[in-house]
């Protein structure tokens, strides 16, 4: 393994991913099935926060250090997705988001295996579709609505209105994600060759 793989941005990477199944544990680790709890809640967004933030962190160190590399340019995007569909469909289990919000969910979730399927079909034809700004604000606004959701009921006992504003967000950053989609699409769809 070459020592760009072993990275502090890839290895903060692919720390991201092992934190994918342990804030899902958190609900299952009290009675050994899902299960909600203030507790399970709180371990769940500090994971989710922790790695948040290795998201933010690995590419800019990856950037200032000149570490980029290819599996960490691959794996980033995936780590995000997998974070993120994995929470959702946490939430909606939970029935944090429920009625009307679970389609926010299923717009998101959509959204990243459309772009992702894209991406790798574009990558065959050696077209590259940067991230715009606005996808980047997209991810933000998606983890900091998941964040909310996660505290959800918890957070709502100490601070009125969490799981509101967590659902408010979490529709905010599907029209986004609508929209950044949309931008991909039109993009890509100057060198599909139907």
């Amino acid at each position: 393994m070459s020592s760009k793989a072993l990275s502090l941005p890839n290895l903060l990477t692919y720390a991201r991913i092992v934190a994918v199944p342990l804030v899902v544990l958190c609900f299952f680790v009290e009675e050994g099935r899902l299960h909600d709890s203030d507790t399970a809640r709180w371990w769940a967004l500090f994971l989710f926060i922790a790695a948040s933030v290795t998201d933010w962190l690995d590419g800019y160190l990856a950037r200032i250090w000149q570490q980029t590399s290819t599996i960490g340019r691959m794996l980033d995007p995936i780590a995000d997705k997998l974070l993120v569909a994995a929470a959702l469909m946490v939430l909606a289990v939970l029935e944090t988001i429920a009625g009307w919000t679970v389609w926010a969910a299923i717009v998101i979730l959509c959204r990243e295996i459309l772009v992702s399927g894209l991406r790798e079909y574009l990558a065959e034809l050696k077209v590259s579709v940067p991230v715009t700004r606005l996808a980047k604000w997209k991810t933000g606004t998606q983890m900091v609505a998941i964040g909310f959701l996660l505290a959800g009921p918890a957070g709502d006992q100490i601070v009125p209105f969490v799981t509101e504003i967590g659902i408010f967000l979490l529709w905010v950053s599907a029209l986004v994600t609508l929209y950044t989609g949309y931008d991909y699409f039109r993009a890509g769809l100057r060198h599909i060759d139907v």
